[in-house]
């Protein structure tokens, strides 16, 4: 049918005559509970505006950074970030949590995804132009950004165990299958989440630098679910990324490179 490629979109993000522009460099803190520990370490942060659901933090003081968060799924999750763009963000760094499918990976551990398995409905959108090909399901990461080097040298200096590797994004966590885990673990793929192949998604589409950095809280590596948000190796973890996370927001240096 004629109408079939016509790619042309109805709606597209945009700022509002009355909307400012935001800085360059965006924090994104997709669980809520890690979002109201950190906004409580930074000083001078402040409450703005929601965006789908999602809250605004700036920093009085600071304009090279926004905190951003909480996210559930990949729907919210690109339909924020593309705001956050068209509002003016060039550089994000994502923090979120992650379950474990092999059994080198373990709860406490950090994951660096470097491209995701899609099994939600977002990216296909974003994957390509041609309607017939949608369903495509891999996802490469964007380009990283500067500061997500100085990042991770960091973590290493606390003690943080790192992974680099894919990972599985779905939008059903109670669809987590026996056949699904054995799947992706043959694969080689480290962990599974809600919202990794949908920001890598629409950070490659819109040309803008993304890392993710996911803390595992728990495992499927067994084929059962192993949960481990309050065990001691996942909360020393927790503490470390924090600490850091701080410093990248309120340390105005080359130590986390510059816009």
């Amino acid at each position: 049918m004629w109408w079939a490629y016509d790619n042309r979109v109805l709606i597209k993000p945009r700022r509002g005559q009355k909307e400012a522009s935001l800085p360059l460099k965006a924090l994104i803190i997709i669980v809520p509970e890690d979002l109201e520990e950190i906004v409580s370490m930074l000083t001078g942060c402040r409450q703005g505006r929601n965006l789908f659901l999602s809250w605004l933090y700036h920093i009085d003081g600071n304009d090279k950074i926004c905190v951003v968060g909480p996210l559930l799924g990949s729907p919210q999750a690109g339909m924020v970030l593309e705001k956050l763009i068209a509002l003016g963000v060039r550089e994000v760094v994502v923090l979120g949590w992650c379950g474990s499918l092999q059994n080198y990976v373990a709860i406490g551990d950090v994951v660096i995804p470097v491209g995701a398995y899609s099994e939600e409905g977002t990216s296909r959108h974003y994957l390509s132009s041609n309607l017939s090909e949608r369903d495509a399901g891999f996802v490469p990461a964007a380009n990283q950004p500067v500061s997500m080097e100085f990042i991770l040298k960091a973590f290493r200096s606390w003690g943080v165990k790192l992974h680099s590797g894919n990972v599985w994004t779905t939008d059903a966590p109670y669809r987590e299958t026996i056949s699904k885990v054995l799947f992706y673990q043959n694969l080689n793929v480290l962990a599974v989440d809600m919202e990794t192949s949908a920001l890598m998604s629409v950070a490659r589409f819109r040309g803008i630098s993304l890392g993710v950095i996911l803390m595992v809280s728990d495992s499927l590596a067994m084929l059962k679910w192993k949960p481990g948000m309050k065990s001691p190796e996942f909360l020393k973890t927790r503490n470390a990324v924090f600490e850091v996370l701080k410093d990248f927001v309120q340390i105005d240096g080359e130590k986390y490179g510059r816009p």
